[in-house]
């Protein structure tokens, strides 16, 4: 069986030899032929020269060297345009993700005749911004994939090399594996893994990185913005006529007005901020098409890199 195995690499020098020596153990007398794609993102520690070194111990092993940090779905873009074989895995470089769990990937992939297998972690131990951001992400996925399967993503999964023929042409900065994956195929599933424990550095998602992966889900990925301002448009417009209805009523029933400079200025308040509000959506959809516009692509690969394809 033919495997290409892509990991996105930052700041991993001390976890890639173990990686790689589990993966040997584990599926190098399994699957034949194996490849190992490691795409560095512009790692500032010594995490090429470690690829390199790999590289020369092990012929299954390839490097990609990004010219600057892109980010983790950038990163696997990349790799997985790279893949000569048939079925692809994608892993974290910092070891949560055990190579031992890959045979449950592929066997339910064979088994039920899917095109895409999440790995679900039994047990998560993330803290609270990754959580918000992972529900933000799954918010959006749902809208693509089904509530159920959205429910069980995560960074390790596997699925036939021939989806990536539906995103070819992708070249947006914006990149959402997930989401490319539901451009060629609706037959997704899950099989329960185990998450081991960080045992190597911490990690890279900082607030701000969450934050803004969030947001690119929701606006790059997602017309679900637009129809909450266009409900929330609607629900301040009948406000506004029960208001007005209020005030005739009132005028027509006493013959009064209702008083107060408070209740028209907060009126006035309401009615602005909604639609400031609805302008910043649509002018967050405006500038991703500008940003596309302009070709920007999704990663770069430095062009002295060892790479055979």
């Amino acid at each position: 069986m033919a495997l290409s195995i892509v990991v996105a690499v930052y700041n991993s020098e001390t976890s890639l030899e173990l990686l790689v020596q589990r993966i040997d153990v584990i599926l190098g007398t399994v699957y034949a032929p194996l490849e190992l794609i490691l795409v560095n993102d512009c790692s500032p520690d010594r995490s090429w020269d470690v690829i390199e070194k790999l590289e020369r111990q092990f012929p299954w092993v390839r490097g990609i060297n990004l010219v600057r940090n892109f980010g983790q779905h950038n990163a696997l873009l990349c790799g997985i345009r790279a893949a000569r074989y048939p079925l692809t895995v994608t892993m974290d470089d910092d070891l949560q993700n055990p190579p031992e769990e890959v045979p449950k990937l592929l066997e339910k992939l064979h088994v039920e005749g899917v095109d895409v297998v999440y790995g679900t972690p039994e047990r998560e131990s993330h803290g609270l911004w990754r959580d918000m951001s992972s529900v933000i992400t799954k918010l959006v996925l749902k809208h693509s994939m089904g509530a159920e399967t959205a429910g069980n993503v995560s960074a390790f999964r596997c699925f036939r090399t021939a989806l990536r023929g539906a995103f070819a042409e992708y070249g947006s900065p914006y990149v959402s594996i997930d989401v490319l994956l539901t451009w060629g195929t609706r037959r997704f599933a899950s099989v329960s893994v185990r998450n081991e424990p960080r045992i190597y550095g911490t990690s890279n998602y900082t607030v701000r990185k969450l934050i803004v992966h969030a947001m690119n889900m929701m606006t790059g990925f997602s017309t679900l913005p637009l129809q909450l301002a266009s409900m929330a448009g609607f629900g301040f417009m009948l406000f506004g006529l029960l208001i007005l209805a209020y005030v005739i009523g009132r005028f027509v029933l006493q013959g009064a007005v209702v008083p107060g400079f408070a209740f028209l200025a907060s009126i006035v308040a309401i009615f602005s901020g909604i639609q400031l509000f609805a302008l910043g959506v649509i002018g967050e959809y405006l500038a991703r098409m500008h940003v596309r516009s302009m070709g920007q692509p999704s990663y770069v690969v430095k062009p002295d890199m060892g790479t055979d394809g």
